[in-house]
């Protein structure tokens, strides 16, 4: 029997001569995988370069307005007066976090309070999780 019809059928092979056929047969199957993974991630990066345009920068600036709440009984102004300035630096520190992006980009114009229309076993859910993850 030859030597390659045997590699086919695998009968007349020693131990050692067909561990090394599928060693042999691995890694090439292995290399080939690998080696189309790196084409298609080359391919993929070259075509972020080509067609990926950056967003403008007026667009992120620009938060989208919240929706309207439901109409509810008036919520009564807070009688302590807080610092407007300090309260609007906050909101603005908090906005730029969630937007990822620098607070030189935003720019609020006015701000209100939302009433809390939710059921008092949602609040209660969502203040024990809060509490439960510090």
């Amino acid at each position: 029997m030859e030597y390659s019809q045997a590699l086919i059928t695998g009968k007349g092979l020693t131990m050692g001569e067909a561990l090394s056929t599928g060693g042999m047969t691995t890694f090439i199957g292995l290399a080939i995988v690998f080696g189309v993974l790196v084409i298609l991630m080359l391919v993929l990066m070259l075509f972020k370069v080509i067609f990926y345009k950056a967003p403008a920068k007026q667009n992120a600036a620009q938060p989208a307005a919240p929706a309207p709440a439901p109409k509810a009984a008036p919520i009564p102004e807070p009688a302590v007066e807080e610092d407007e300035e300090e309260l609007i630096a906050v909101l603005t520190a908090a906005v730029a976090a969630s937007l990822n992006t620098s607070t030189y980009n935003l720019k609020i114009k006015s701000y209100r309070r939302v009433p809390n229309t939710r059921p008092a076993w949602n609040r209660a859910g969502l203040n024990e999780t809060i509490a439960n993850r510090f």
